[in-house]
């Protein structure tokens, strides 16, 4: 039986999060769901130049990750899609990532608003006790979002903010080796194996030589 990996976009920046993740989810031949919120579809426009639309998901996907989506087990679900798979329990999926998560889909999530399918789809996977993790990217933080992100701790989800670590290329890492870091800090948090960046191995600058 299918059990994809659910991915949600939410409307933060940090959308070549979102495309690393997705990446080596299918580089390592796992099954995705996809999720973009409609705000979503405003940054990846903004970051990427690059439409995200609903009839044409397929080849707006494969555009926006610069790869050929032949092949790949993915499934698109409209955001606004309430009765879509990922909105019950009982479809079966590993767990979900919401990369990058903005803090009103934090917020959402925390306080079960449903408000769309992302947050609707997250608030599942926590009740089932499926993996979860939020990659905040907001930066300074209020209160009121640190308060909801305690809640999502508190209610089994991994919160990752996206805070790359340089250790694995140096301070001359690229813009990309960078995004790999975080996007592989999730795959690790959810199990998958995976290439993007080289691990600590207890030597200083041994990971660079």
């Amino acid at each position: 039986m299918r059990e994809p990996w659910v991915v949600g976009v939410s409307g933060a920046s940090g959308t070549p999060y979102a495309a690393a993740v997705i990446g080596g989810l299918l580089d390592a031949g796992e099954p995705v769901d996809l999720i973009v919120s409609r705000a979503a579809r405003l940054t990846v426009l903004d970051e990427t130049g690059r439409p995200f639309r609903d009839g044409h998901w397929a080849e707006d996907l494969a555009a926006w990750l610069d790869r050929d989506l032949t092949g790949a087990d993915v499934r698109h679900w409209p955001a606004g899609d309430l009765a879509a798979g990922p909105s019950s329990g009982s479809y079966r999926v590993r767990g979900m990532a919401v990369v990058p998560a903005s803090t009103a889909a934090c917020a959402g999530v925390a306080i079960g608003l449903s408000k769309d399918l992302l947050q609707r789809a997250a608030e599942v996977n926590l009740k089932e006790r499926r993996p979860v993790v939020l990659v905040p990217r907001e930066t300074p933080v209020t209160r009121s979002h640190l308060e909801h992100l305690i809640a999502l701790h508190d209610a089994g989800a991994v919160v990752l903010p996206a805070s790359p670590g340089f250790y694995g290329a140096g301070a001359a890492a690229s813009a990309q080796q960078l995004v790999d870091f975080v996007a592989g800090k999730v795959l690790d948090a959810l199990g998958v194996k995976h290439t993007l960046f080289r691990r600590w191995s207890g030597e200083l600058g041994a990971a660079r030589s």
